[in-house]
């Protein structure tokens, strides 16, 4: 599902108010969009081969940065799927196809530090972080002192 299907609120529809945006474009997005209309939006490599779906959006409540994307990818009908945490800098919103890009293959989310549903990881802990990020070749971003 996309995150125009999910917009239960129309922020992704063209402008009522008489205003029109610099570039005539719909809404806030792509640039900001909210945060439930993201979730359950499917995720595809540069192969265009399907990654699996966001199924949380992970905040840094200390900078108000966007931490991670929850994916859940791999198992069969739901069965043997696990979870794991996506660097958010990883991903890049494909406006043309309403839907993520993990520049990642299979191979990369197959051997990947996951999680079981009931069994999260401490992503606050900086370790762990650096762990995901090196994985990942993204630098997590700088918190305020």
């Amino acid at each position: 599902m996309n995150y125009e299907n999910r917009d239960s609120l129309g922020m992704y529809k063209p402008f009522q108010n008489g205003s029109s945006s610099i570039d005539d474009k719909d809404g806030p997005g792509p640039h900001l969009m909210g945060a439930n209309t993201l979730t359950g939006n499917n995720v595809y490599n540069r192969q265009d081969e399907y990654l699996g779906d966001i199924k949380e959006i992970m905040l840094d409540m200390r900078s108000g940065h966007v931490s991670y994307a929850v994916l859940e990818f791999g198992g069969f009908l739901g069965m043997g799927t696990k979870l794991f945490a996506v660097p958010w800098s990883a991903l890049t919103l494909d406006t043309v196809e309403k839907r993520f890009i993990l520049d990642a293959n299979k191979e990369l989310l197959d051997n990947a530090p996951g999680f079981e549903k009931d069994d999260w990881p401490d992503m606050a802990d900086a370790m762990w972080e650096k762990s995901i990020h090196d994985y990942y070749g993204t630098k997590p971003y700088s918190r305020p002192l």
